[in-house]
């Protein structure tokens, strides 16, 4: 699964690797992003251009009461969101890419949980693959909201967690994004685990267990 994870970039950087318009909103860099908050992601819009837009994590589907429901549809299972009731719609229709520089996940031993950061050995952004929704409130605001997409671990995930976040490469990113598509069988392709060779990852504090800590040693390695 994937409960954490980190935007660490700049507007330009962002803007320039995704070829998107990041209009004037200030990206501040993130390192504890939890569920429930806003996060950055990308879409294309009615012409086929790029946008990066703040959402809310937690996908809130267009028929719930509340948004709370979003807080379990924080991930969508590669293998059966085309099918699930929650996501089927925005799978054909509403694909976006959570923008992430790390991710984290925990080794469970007994009652113990210790953190781990994953990232690229390329280094700067990449893309989860996510589903996006658009709901609105009994007040009559729009919220948009996203999930993102996991997959079985590869073998660097494998020995903390069995699944893992589906990350997209630069030519999967334009499949995934690209309007015309919808069929399954053709997205479904490119949710698959991640090079293992191409990732790495270390030990970081415990403090990073916490939603509250959101700062640069959160990522930083374990002395």
């Amino acid at each position: 699964m994937c409960g954490r994870y980190a935007v660490a970039s700049s507007n330009p950087e962002i803007e320039e690797r995704f070829h998107c318009d990041a209009g004037s909103q200030e990206l501040l860099p993130r390192y504890n992003v939890a569920p429930t908050q806003e996060s950055l992601a990308v879409v294309t819009d009615a012409n086929g251009d790029r946008q990066a837009n703040l959402m809310r994590w937690g996908l809130v589907p267009h028929w719930a009461k509340d948004l709370s429901i979003g807080a379990r549809f924080i991930n969508a299972r590669a293998e059966t969101a085309a099918e699930t009731a929650a996501f089927r719609v925005a799978f054909r229709k509403r694909r976006c890419l959570v923008v992430a520089t790390g991710f984290y996940e925990w080794l469970r031993e007994g009652k113990a949980k210790t953190p781990f950061y994953f990232t690229l050995k390329s280094k700067g952004p990449f893309a989860f693959a996510g589903l996006w929704e658009l709901w609105k409130s009994p007040e009559n605001k729009w919220v948009r909201s996203f999930t993102i997409l996991t997959t079985s671990a590869n073998s660097v995930m494998s020995p903390i967690h069995d699944r893992m976040p589906v990350i997209l490469s630069p030519e999967t990113e334009a499949l995934w994004l690209d309007p015309r598509t919808e069929e399954p069988k053709t997205l479904t392709k490119v949710l698959v685990p991640f090079p293992a060779e191409e990732m790495a990852y270390h030990e970081v504090r415990p403090g990073v267990n916490s939603w509250k800590i959101d700062t640069p040693e959160c990522v930083q390695p374990l002395a």
